[in-house]
């Protein structure tokens, strides 16, 4: 047959096929698999669209500079000698107040000064007021003035012309500032924002020992002349000095928004595994119901091959238009992800293109190839005697090892989404190990459902006693399928569980591990002058908090070997390298604290004695960067080195939230350094003004509410949530569309079982109960086993993850067991009530097949 007669005839089947309602659980099923994934797709490529095409603007010029201390001079002065513009910003967190007396407002704010020029790529927007339509700014703020985003005028109820005080300068407000190219984003972001002029900075006496200052030179010009600048300073570059340039530029935005997108498209990866067990059941129905027309075909001279090719072109047609259908679904419902996540990012989302239009028909492809093919390998194995007996049931076929192709392309595909080996060797194992356990749980309990029906043996022998008796008895008797249906649940449960209420379990037990009067404001950048002045205003106030001296130090020798971040490959452990420490000095152990290796300081420490001094080690520390109770580490300090001897590990409670640090001396090792101090108190809600009097008695200080932060994270973190929440909802569907399939596949048995029980003299309320009560036990146990898993993963969550306690739900197993009983009932009721209309006569008469 050639080739487009053999793709007009697959159509013509197709199109038999679904008006007959043959295909549509497989289309279904891919349909919901592809739009799960497109929806992340689409949003994930027009966040990788804003980050490429906009990348200049996300840096505010070609090349950003950044550190932790002042750039040299000369190194600007290079610069502009090659033909390059350069703008010099400071960035730093302080309080700022409005007004005055009893009308005093403070807000922490971050605070950037700027030269006249910024950005250098990009542009900056302001509005006249708030809620004022805004437009390009022209320039920097003036000398004197100061831009203010929409929280800060909100926080201070500022308006334009409002005088601010920022230090000890008093600035005027002169625009709302709406839009900054290089911002970033809210998760690191979470201050508001104060821009001023660079010229006023000296004025505000901000700047103080201590104080955690980014310095940033923005350069642009002739590419090829910033390419060659770049790599000439690349190899000079000191601590605390890095390079980004639009292929590296703010990697903070890229790796949080590369986790967001993976997290999502791992919970759609969970949509795609459950569809490829709904495609898998819905082509073993469908080969079945099409054993007798292959039968019959073959009588009239098809060959092997020919029914392969013909059922093979139905279903790659099939599989396109699903695809399509799925990648239509997932671009209306990726705008759903881009209302809650696209505020993230401070800049305008492009279009979406058509990759993951691409990626979605070819992921809803390999689906369907790799796991109908091997039903289908059947059809052409049929034997023409079925015409005559069709007892001789279908053809074998070895259905595992082309299952094992299967699981294979669904593993790449979880690699693909996972996008590292690692973590996609994680997600494969947990997904394998958790498809193990959760069969193992569901057949010993269809087994244990089915051996409990006895128990109802004696009494009144009712149709509610034969109806669930009879139920249950199915489940043993379609084990293979109960089984199937039940672990499919289990999982979209489960993931539905850990997203609503073990979420909220956890964040609940996070809550009250803080204790309720715990320290809910930091006051940072005391100067050494200031501690007696700011302790009597705090005892004052009825505060009797500790102020703690605080050393800035960077780590460069362990054991006397000169480390840096490329010393070691950990994330984290490169950070705190790259990083200037917060050293402290103490007599005795904090609160909070206690040892778990070495010991404390002794009278020999605090006296000074020996060649290096003592220091003490937070635990998470030392397991991070390697180091362990008698090795020698090396800070240095204002210019001069400083060796310590690590002799003891603490654990340290931060839930107290107390002013902890990560590395102990005793005071007679840092004394005479440079060193500011930080406190922690109490204050409640009704004594918030005193914020206001201390900022304006001490406008250096920085206060920093914790409880503010931790809401906006929060505010944040459950934006996230509803995005996964709402993808899940796509895991749901494919969850009742796998328990539909399985339903439906056993529906020719169940169709002959049904009809020789009511020839049998079964009415039909009693199989009616019978059905129920069969979907009832495979969605309770549904329930039940998701619950069990749900609190598992919440466990251990809690207990690896956030180091904290979580209390144990009882109600949540009842409420599953509930809920999935409920939702199994209506859609398997749905599936097969109209198997009770079916004549017994008609019924026996086509057989089981």
């Amino acid at each position: 047959m050639p080739n487009l007669q053999l793709l007009f005839f697959s159509a013509r089947m197709l199109r038999r096929d679904a008006r007959g309602g043959e295909l549509r659980l497989l289309a279904a099923a891919l349909a919901v698999a592809v739009a799960a994934l497109t929806a992340v797709g689409f949003f994930a490529d027009r966040v990788r669209q804003a980050l490429d095409r906009e990348s200049h603007q996300l840096l505010g010029a070609d090349l950003l500079l950044t550190a932790d201390h002042p750039w040299p001079a000369e190194l600007a002065a290079d610069a502009r000698a090659r033909g390059l513009q350069v703008v010099e910003t400071r960035t730093f967190p302080s309080m700022v107040t409005r007004a005055a007396g009893d009308d005093l407002r403070a807000q922490l704010a971050e605070i950037k000064a700027v030269e006249t020029g910024y950005p250098l790529r990009g542009t900056l927007r302001t509005a006249p007021a708030l809620n004022v339509a805004d437009a390009p700014a022209r320039g920097v703020p003036a000398a004197g003035t100061i831009w203010i985003d929409e929280r800060l005028a909100s926080a201070l109820a500022a308006r334009v012309g409002d005088p601010v005080v920022v230090g000890r300068a008093s600035l005027r407000v002169a625009a709302v500032l709406t839009l900054e190219p290089d911002r970033g984003i809210n998760f690191f972001s979470v201050a508001p924002r104060l821009l001023m002029n660079l010229d006023d900075l000296p004025a505000t006496d901000l700047l103080q020992v201590g104080s955690r200052v980014g310095y940033r030179l923005l350069l642009a010009g002739d590419q090829q002349v910033v390419q060659r600048f770049q790599r000439e300073i690349e190899p000079r570059l000191a601590r605390g000095e890095r390079i980004e340039d639009p292929q590296n530029g703010r990697p903070e935005i890229r790796v949080a928004l590369e986790r967001a997108q993976k997290f999502l498209g791992l919970s759609a990866l969970l949509t795609v595994v459950l569809a490829a067990v709904a495609v898998a059941l819905a082509a073993r129905r469908y080969v079945q119901r099409h054993l007798d027309p292959c039968a019959v075909m073959r009588c009239l001279g098809a060959t092997q091959g020919l029914l392969l090719r013909l059922y093979l072109g139905q279903f790659a047609v099939l599989g396109v238009l699903a695809a399509a259908l799925g990648c239509g679904l997932g671009y209306l419902a990726h705008f759903a992800l881009y209302a809650w996540l696209a505020q993230l990012l401070a800049t305008p989302l492009p279009s979406p293109g058509l990759l993951p239009a691409v990626q979605g028909v070819v992921v809803g492809l390999v689906l369907l190839f790799g796991f109908a093919v091997p039903p289908l390998l059947q059809l052409k194995k049929v034997s023409t005697l079925r015409v005559l007996r069709r007892e001789l049931g279908s053809p074998r076929s070895a259905l595992l090892g082309g299952y094992v192709v299967g699981f294979l392309a669904l593993a790449g595909l979880m690699f693909w989404v996972a996008g590292e080996v690692e973590l996609g060797t994680w997600v494969v194992g947990g997904f394998s190990v958790a498809l193990l356990v959760f069969a193992g749980i569901a057949r010993l309990a269809v087994r244990l459902a089915a051996a409990a029906r006895g128990g109802g043996r004696s009494g009144n022998g009712g149709q509610a006693g034969i109806g669930w008796r009879y139920g249950l008895a199915s489940l043993e008797r379609r084990a293979s399928a109960s089984v199937v249906q039940i672990v499919a649940l289990s999982l979209g449960l489960m993931a539905l569980l850990l997203l609503t209420a073990i979420r909220g379990d956890l964040l609940d037990a996070w809550r009250r591990a803080v204790p309720p009067e715990a320290p809910n404001r930091f006051v940072i950048n005391i100067q050494p002058e200031q501690v007696a002045p700011v302790r009597a205003a705090l005892t004052a106030q009825g505060l009797s908090p500790e102020l703690a001296p605080m050393v800035r130090g960077r780590l460069t020798r362990i054991n006397g070997v000169e480390v840096s971040a490329a010393s070691y490959s950990d994330d984290r452990a490169q950070r705190l390298i790259d990083r200037e420490f917060n050293l402290s000095m103490r007599a005795g152990l904090p609160e909070g604290n206690r040892l778990s290796a070495g010991r404390w300081f002794s009278s020999a420490d605090l006296a000074g004695d020996g060649d290096d001094g003592a220091a003490s080690v937070e635990d998470g520390l030392a397991k991070t960067l390697g180091l362990g109770v008698g090795d020698r580490i090396e800070f240095v300090v204002a210019g001069e080195a400083i060796r310590l001897r690590v002799v003891g590990l603490r654990k340290v409670n931060w839930d107290t939230m107390r002013a902890n640090f990560f590395v102990l001396t005793p005071p007679v090792v840092l004394d005479g350094y440079p060193a500011s101090w930080i406190t922690s108190f109490y204050l409640a809600p009704e004594e918030a003004d005193f914020v206001n009097r201390l900022i304006g008695e001490f406008p250096n200080l920085t206060v920093i509410d914790v409880a503010a932060i931790l809401r906006q994270l929060q505010s944040i973190m459950d934006q996230v949530a509803r995005a996964v929440q709402f993808i899940f909802l796509f895991t749901l569907a494919a969850g009742v569309i796998v328990l539909y399939a399985a339903l439906a596949s056993a529906a020719e048995e169940r169709r002959y079982e049904l009809a020789v029980m009511r020839a049998l003299g079964a009415r039909r309320e009693q199989l009616r109960r019978a059905l129920l009560a069969e979907f009832a036990a495979i969605g309770a146990l549904s329930g039940l086993i998701a619950s069990l898993g749900a609190i598992a993963v919440g466990q251990f969550l809690a207990r690896q993850v956030f180091r904290f306690e979580v209390a144990i739900d009882p109600w949540l197993p009842p409420a599953a067991i509930l809920c999935g009983a409920l939702l199994v009932t209506g859609a398997g009721w749905f599936a097969a009530a109209r198997l009770l209309q079916a004549a017994p006569l008609e019924a026996l008469r086509g057989g089981s097949a």
